[in-house]
């Protein structure tokens, strides 16, 4: 009997996904008449939800192999779609830091270094070339075993890119030790898998 598949999948799940991103950014935004501090709000916002993304794409064929039920299943088939919700908040992340950078060029070079803009740069090239392989088309294209190798690079270079941003903030800050959690827990799930199946080791962040 072929599962019964939600209204909430596939593309319309990225559209609805990167519709509300959108207009939940121009509503922080407005929060501060568009100003310097609406814009910071608006950077803070997307790093978390590309967090939360990042992690529902990087866990879920990790919690359907040792959790399989309605949730992970639909989480796993998914996968794609949540990674390229990502991406999306991730390009509105990218959109806002540029606007920072326009409107307040002083503030955003003391926020910001040449290590930053490496790593950074780099994590973006691996979104980029994620995100570009994430059809059908252009996997194939590339073959599997390339297909397979830049999404696990890619995923892991990704989850450390987290650790070190939301990390580096705990000293000032030690409420961010929160966002450290979940990618511990997705990291941990994901030993955990490969421990169980080491067949299916190679599993893609999106």
């Amino acid at each position: 009997m072929p599962q019964r598949q939600s209204w909430f999948e596939g593309w319309r799940l990225l559209a609805a996904l990167t519709l509300s991103l959108i207009l939940l950014s121009l509503w922080i935004a407005s929060m501060r008449q568009f100003e310097v501090e609406g814009v910071r709000m608006v950077i803070r916002f997307t790093a978390r939800s590309s967090l939360l993304l990042f992690c529902l794409a990087f866990s879920a064929a990790a919690l359907a192999r040792l959790w399989p039920n309605a949730w992970t299943r639909w989480q796993r088939r998914n996968r794609r779609y949540l990674g390229l919700s990502f991406a999306a908040s991730h390009a509105i992340h990218a959109v806002a830091i540029v606007v920072f950078a326009w409107m307040d060029p002083a503030s955003f070079a003391e926020a910001t270094s040449a290590v930053s803009y490496i790593f950074g740069g780099i994590g973006y090239g691996f979104i980029i070339a994620m995100s570009a392989t994430s059809f059908d088309r252009t996997a194939a294209r590339i073959g599997s075993r390339a297909w397979r190798t830049l999404h696990l690079v890619g995923g892991y270079y990704l989850w450390l890119q987290f650790m070190v941003s939301f990390g580096k903030r705990v000293p000032a800050m030690p409420l961010y030790a929160a966002f450290l959690v979940p990618l511990l827990i997705v990291m941990s799930l994901r030993m955990i898998a490969m421990a169980r199946h080491p067949r299916g080791q190679t599993v893609a962040a999106g």
